[in-house]
Formats: C-alpha cells, sequence, structure tokens
C-alpha cells in the first residue's frame, strides 16, 4: 500500500512539474527587449535595467492611415515588440487596418494570437474558418461588422475582412502575443521563395498546371507594414 501511494505521488509531481515548465506569466515587472543582443532566445532577451527608457515602451504613428494603394486595397500599420521593444514577455500587442472601399485583409492567420478587432470606421464583411472538422469540412462564421462593433479570431484559424462599405474603414485590434505572426494565405502557397512544386499545388487544388504556374507568376501583397 506504501509503495502505492509513493508511485501514486512521484506521478502527481511530476505531472505537477510538468504543468508548471512554462511560465504562465512574466517573473519581473518587465523585460525590454534588447534587440542588440547576440543571445538567441525564444523571444528577445531584457535590457539591463539601467538602460531602459520611456520610449522602450512608446509608439506614435496609429492616428496616421495606412496606405491603401496596393493590389488588395488594405494597410496594416503593426505594433507589436518589433516596434515596441517594452512588450517583451507581457503576451499582447495592437494594430490598426485601414481599408480602401472593396479593400480586402486577405486570408491570412496568426499562429501564436488571438484576434479580437473593433471597427472604429466604416462597415466591414469579416469571418473566419474552423479547422478540419471530423467526417470532413471546414465550418465559415461571418458577420457584417459598423461602427463599434467588435468581433473575434480564434488563434490559428484563417480569416478576412473585406469593406462593404463605400467609404474608407478603420479598424483596431488587439492580440494575445507581444509577435503574433502572420501567415497570408495566398502569398505563403503560391508567393513563397523557392516556389511549391506546381505538381504538388495542381493536385492539392485539383487545378491544370498551367493556372498554378500562371498564378506563382503575379505579385502577392503583403498589406503589413
Amino acid at each position: 500500500m506504501a509503495v502505492k501511494l509513493l508511485l501514486i505521488a512521484l506521478l502527481a509531481l511530476a505531472s505537477s512539474n510538468a504543468i508548471l515548465a512554462s511560465d504562465p506569466s512574466p517573473l519581473q515587472d518587465f523585460c525590454v527587449a534588447d534587440r542588440n543582443s547576440k543571445i538567441s532566445v525564444n523571444g528577445f532577451p531584457c535590457k539591463n535595467m539601467d538602460d531602459v527608457k520611456a520610449e522602450d515602451f512608446f509608439f506614435c504613428g496609429l492616428d496616421r492611415p495606412g496606405n491603401t494603394t496596393n493590389n488588395v486595397g488594405s494597410a496594416v500599420t503593426q505594433a507589436n515588440v518589433n516596434q515596441i521593444p517594452g512588450l517583451n514577455t507581457l503576451g499582447v500587442s495592437l494594430v490598426r487596418i485601414d481599408y480602401a472601399p472593396n479593400g480586402l485583409n486577405p486570408p491570412h492567420t496568426h499562429p501564436r494570437a488571438t484576434e479580437v478587432l473593433a471597427v472604429i470606421e466604416g462597415e466591414l464583411y469579416v469571418g473566419f474558418v474552423t479547422s478540419n472538422l471530423n467526417g470532413g469540412g471546414n465550418r465559415l462564421f461571418t458577420k457584417n461588422l459598423r461602427k463599434g462593433d467588435v468581433f473575434v479570431f480564434p488563434q490559428g484559424l484563417i480569416h478576412f475582412q473585406f469593406n462593404t462599405g463605400k467609404t474608407n474603414a478603420i479598424a483596431f485590434a488587439g492580440l494575445s502575443s507581444q509577435n503574433p505572426g502572420v501567415i497570408t494565405i495566398a502569398n505563403a502557397v503560391f508567393g513563397s521563395r523557392p516556389p511549391i512544386s506546381d505538381d504538388v499545388l495542381a493536385k492539392a487544388f485539383q487545378v491544370d498546371k498551367n493556372l498554378v504556374d500562371w498564378l506563382q507568376a503575379q505579385f502577392w501583397t503583403d498589406n503589413n507594414y
């Protein structure tokens, strides 16, 4: 009986250590990113406390519209750890998204963050697609948003926003990562360098290889700044 209790205790301890192996929150007030450090870690190493300044927690420019004169008619102005070093380890970031009439923030994913989007001006048609469902298929959730409306895009799922109004639209979005990452689906599939084999893509999309070759020859806009 004593042996069984000891084994149970050891299993519980091992399980507890596994759960606590990743810190759920920062272990200090802040860890301002030292982008000049040659140390490689998951994120950025901390700047020396004596070198930290108020500017490390500051970013200006989200009052200015992004340049939407591109193929998709949208611009994403990012405010993550790459722009604000003080966000390092804090698990949050922000973007401003501008849309010309008929402008699209193309289908994309954030591999490291959930996104909550608020419409500031204009009208947007937004949506996301679930991962593969049991038995096949992917479910689409969409909503038409107006000024003041909010919509959530779960982490890692493909989502988009489209300006359905006749005027420019503006949205702000918070993301649950200091560095959410973005994978624009069309750019990744047809604009990778070197390109994915047209045999692979033709079979995956069930289309002729000539169409794949044509798509790979296009200019794929990156609307993130």
